[in-house]
């Protein structure tokens, strides 16, 4: 892109230069002023001055106000557009977008004149290996994760049965048709021609999101319905569709590039941007455009070379890679979340929590007898959820429940002193601290030997950051203890737990309480300096699972009462557990763990088990696959400064900084009664 449009001065530095709007849009919806005022351009309203520019929005009905002020006061136009990768409802939803085009030329689907697009696709070298690389992997990963430009249909949903010739529809009436040289005619030739290449073929019409949601009309309806073609609404994933395509039709939609991406060489009565590159077959040619490209090359025009990316969570400006991660997180919130879920099981405290993290359309019903709750989210269609300790025989009577737990990078605080988690698990297997039976965990770690390679980097980064920051699941204010005093030798870490926990009482057999693993890493390491971490909750008095300081005087070299978890794991040389997950912390850290229970990280090869392990659990993952399963496949993260689902790395910043959700009031007079009367904690544990 040229330097105008990148606002900087000779030196590099960033600029502002004037924008004059006259759609009311670049004035009412934040998201698009915020990556405009980032990416250089201060909005202004009022008639442009010498060195100014005019902004309008693509080519729509309001476009013509800022052309004709262009014309009469000879400016330069911006015209602003929504990236390929928006949102995950459409904008008509209220939704902003992730990314928008900036050109300075034309605009991508008017095929009148080129665009800044089309011009980089027609004379940039498009030849370095890195980008063809990034482009690769992105492609791979936008359809391995079913994004596309809106991504509120279910991946779950089955495509009709392949193999099947694909329609694409469009709004009817939008911009992008008319202005690529076609009309409602070519529609009607589209699928005249369709049909006569292809008598024998189911004739499949996908109609267009926003048609699906009510915003806007399509081309076609059930009147083009017959015994040949069949109108699709249902919300599928489009790359599930163009899976079981043998041909595709299209005019001038998104999805067509989409279905160059899949490998199609889609049949076009348009004049998209994607046409004339030789990966398509175009009804009506764009003679100028002569180059061929690679698909790796179209992509990293459109999706790299050319967008603005925003990533809201940092309020900056970013990469592409930034933006799937983030519409990976939301897509699959709202993929899970959207029919609303009955909840039970669930203490008062954490009902407000759960509402923000599952709950974005209202749509959470709270019903604490089992029974009803069971019932009552069959009656009504939809998922039944349950806090995992609290599951009974009576939840499953209907359908199996969803349980949920914390996750592994939680919060800055403990889950009893009624701190809201930051990430939580949805299992609709199991839950991962119940060896008895596989979970969803299982299933991620089982596969994760096939990770691509991409997935290999981004999971070895998460692990250096959390290694740099100390970062672990709930990230107290603590002190690294003083072990200068210890004798010389191997050092044992020995994280004490809750002994009434689940997954002390699923997960152990031999060894069960703080007590016993003591004794038993002392018998096995008689020479050993043992150190022992006394549990956060148990500290703290609201949970069980003190030792009798007699018994630590003679078997812990030293207890570090309120010590750093992280510290204390960088000065070790091993740490010995029951199932606690400060032991995948230290695996993390390239510490050698030993287990005496059955942890989720046991019995992959990469712990010394000492317990009994299920024997299913078979695959050897490495350290990195592990990681990828259990912190970026499993757990779902949420974001409480934009109260939105977001990717580990956001979190993993939030925790860096602090900037994380504290107990209010309310709860923080609740957890002071709970250390009072933690005899009596039965009660508030309903």
């Amino acid at each position: 892109m040229d330097l105008d449009l990148k606002n900087t001065d000779a030196a590099g530095e960033p600029t502002s230069r004037r924008l004059y709007v006259y759609n009311g849009g670049f004035l009412t919806q934040p998201r698009i002023r915020r990556i405009l005022d980032l990416a250089g351009w201060d909005i202004q309203l009022g008639l442009p001055k010498e060195g100014d520019w005019v902004g309008t929005w693509g080519k729509s009905p309001t476009s013509g106000r800022g052309e004709k002020v262009s014309n009469w006061k000879n400016s330069p136009v911006l015209r602003v557009e929504d990236a390929f990768l928006r949102s995950v409802l459409p904008g008509r939803g209220g939704e902003g977008p992730l990314g928008l085009m900036l050109d300075d030329l034309g605009m991508h689907f008017d095929s009148s004149t080129p665009s800044r697009l089309e011009t980089i696709l027609a004379t940039d070298p498009l030849d370095n290996s890195a980008l063809l690389n990034r482009a690769r992997d992105a492609m791979a990963r936008i359809q391995a994760a079913h994004l596309s430009k809106y991504n509120a249909f279910d991946p779950a949903l089955p495509p009709p049965t392949a193999p099947y010739v694909l329609v694409i529809d469009q709004t009817y009436g939008d911009a992008s048709v008319a202005h690529s040289g076609a009309s409602e005619a070519r529609f009607r030739e589209m699928l005249v021609e369709a049909r006569l290449s292809h008598p024998h073929d189911r004739i499949y019409i996908k109609s267009h999101p926003e048609t699906q949601h009510g915003h806007r009309g399509g081309y076609y309806g059930v009147e083009d319905e017959n015994d040949q073609v069949t109108l699709i609404t249902d919300p599928i994933s489009p790359w599930e569709l163009l899976a079981g395509a043998k041909a595709v039709y299209t005019v001038s939609s998104g999805m067509g590039f989409e279905a160059v991406l899949a490998g199609h060489k889609p049949r076009i009565f348009g004049q998209p941007f994607y046409a004339g590159w030789g990966l398509s077959e175009d009804e009506p040619p764009v003679d100028r455009r002569q180059r061929k490209l690679t698909r790796a090359q179209l992509f990293a025009a459109a999706m790299i070379l050319f967008p603005t990316w925003y990533d809201p969570h940092r309020d900056q400006l970013c990469e592409l890679e930034t933006v799937i991660d983030m519409l990976e997180a939301r897509s699959r919130a709202w993929r899970e979340d959207h029919r609303g879920y009955v909840a039970t099981g669930m203490r008062l405290w954490k009902r407000t929590p759960l509402e923000k993290f599952f709950d974005a359309n209202h749509a959470m019903n709270f019903d604490d007898r089992a029974e009803r709750a069971a019932k009552g989210a069959y009656d009504i269609a939809r998922p039944l959820m349950v806090w995992a300790g609290k599951e009974r025989p009576e939840h499953s009577t209907h359908t199996p429940p969803l349980r949920i737990e914390d996750g592994f990078l939680r919060s800055r605080g403990l889950g009893a002193a009624l701190t809201p988690p930051l990430s939580l698990v949805r299992d609709d297997l199991g839950i991962y601290y119940d060896p008895t039976r596989e979970s969803r965990l299982e299933r991620f770690i089982a596969a994760s030997p096939n990770l691509p390679t991409q997935a290999h980097v981004r999971a070895d980064r998460l692990i250096t950051r959390l290694t740099q920051e100390r970062i672990g699941k709930y990230n107290l204010a603590c002190a690294a203890p003083d072990l200068s005093h210890l004798p010389k030798g191997k050092r044992i870490l020995v994280p004490g737990q809750v002994e009434d926990d689940a997954s002390i009482q699923l997960g152990t057999t031999e060894v069960s309480t703080n007590l016993a693993l003591l004794q038993r890493t002392r018998a096995d390491n008689p020479n050993a300096v043992i150190i022992y971490k006394p549990h956060p909750d148990v500290e703290a008095g609201l949970r069980d699972g003190q030792v009798a300081p007699e018994d630590l005087a003679n078997l812990a070299d030293f207890v570090a009462h309120d010590a750093d978890p992280m510290a204390l794991i960088g000065d070790v040389d091993e740490v010995w557990t029951m199932t606690s997950t400060l032991g995948f912390e230290a695996l993390i850290r390239k510490v050698p763990v030993t287990c005496l229970g059955a942890p989720f990280y046991a019995g992959w090869g990469l712990t010394r088990d000492l317990g009994q392990v299920p024997a299913r659990r078979h695959a050897r993952p490495s350290l990195t696959a592990l990681v990828h399963a259990t912190l970026l496949d499993y757990p779902r993260y949420f974001d409480p400064k934009i109260n939105a689902a977001c990717p580990v790395e956001v979190v993993v910043d939030r925790l860096v900084a602090g900037d994380v959700p504290a107990p209010g009031r309310a709860n923080r007079i609740l957890a002071k009664l709970q250390g009072i009367f933690a005899s009596y904690a039965h009660l508030w544990r309903r």
